[in-house]
C-alpha cells in the first residue's frame, strides 16, 4: 500500500473506531467479542482498501464489513458452546455514551434473533436507510422491512407494551 493510502486508511479508521466498537457491542452484547469483530473488520478493510476507496460510500462499505464479520462470528461452532457471564471481569477502556438502563437495553437486544438485531441496530441506531441496510446484510428491502416490523413488535412485547407508537393501526 502506498504511503498516502496508508495515511488515508489510518485516518479513516481512527475517526470511526469508537462508533464501530459501539455498534459491534450492540450487535454481539459483549465488549470482548465486539473488539474482536472490529479487529477482523479493520483487517479486511486494510486488505481491500483500494476496493473500499472505489466504493461510493466508504462508511456504508465499512459498516457492511463489520456487520458481516459479526454474522460470521455467530456462525462459528464454538459460539454456541461458550459460556457467558453476567458481568465482564475487566471492562473495556472506552466507556460508551451513558444509557439510563444499559442492562435492560442489552437484555432486550439479546432477546431478538440475530438478523432482527442487526436490522434494528443498522436502521435505528446507526440510522441507515432500508436500502443501505439491505445492501449491507445482503438481503432484500422487503426482508429489512419485515425484520424491522417483527423486531419492533418483539421489543414491544418484551417491554409489556409500555411504549406505544404514535401511529394508528
Amino acid at each position: 500500500m502506498r504511503r498516502a493510502d496508508e495515511d488515508d486508511f489510518q485516518a479513516f479508521v481512527a475517526e470511526r473506531m469508537d462508533r464501530w466498537r459501539r455498534s459491534a457491542y450492540l450487535l454481539c452484547q459483549d465488549w470482548h467479542t465486539a473488539d474482536d469483530v472490529v479487529s477482523v473488520a479493520v483487517a479486511k478493510l486494510y486488505r481491500n482498501w483500494r476496493r473500499v476507496n472505489r466504493a461510493g460510500n466508504r462508511e456504508a462499505y465499512a459498516q457492511r464489513v463489520l456487520t458481516r464479520c459479526w454474522l460470521d462470528e455467530r456462525r462459528r461452532p464454538w459460539h454456541s458452546r461458550e459460556q457467558s457471564w453476567a458481568a465482564v471481569p475487566d471492562p473495556a477502556g472506552v466507556t460508551p455514551e451513558t444509557v439510563t438502563d444499559r442492562d435492560g437495553l442489552a437484555a432486550l437486544l439479546r432477546s431478538l434473533a440475530p438478523k432482527q438485531r442487526a436490522v434494528l441496530v443498522l436502521r435505528f441506531y446507526l440510522d441507515y436507510s432500508v436500502e443501505e441496510t439491505a445492501r449491507m446484510l445482503g438481503i432484500t428491502t422487503g426482508t429489512v422491512k419485515s425484520q424491522s416490523a417483527r423486531g419492533l413488535a418483539n421489543l414491544r412485547t418484551a417491554v409489556g407494551g409500555q411504549f406505544q407508537t404514535g401511529g394508528t393501526r
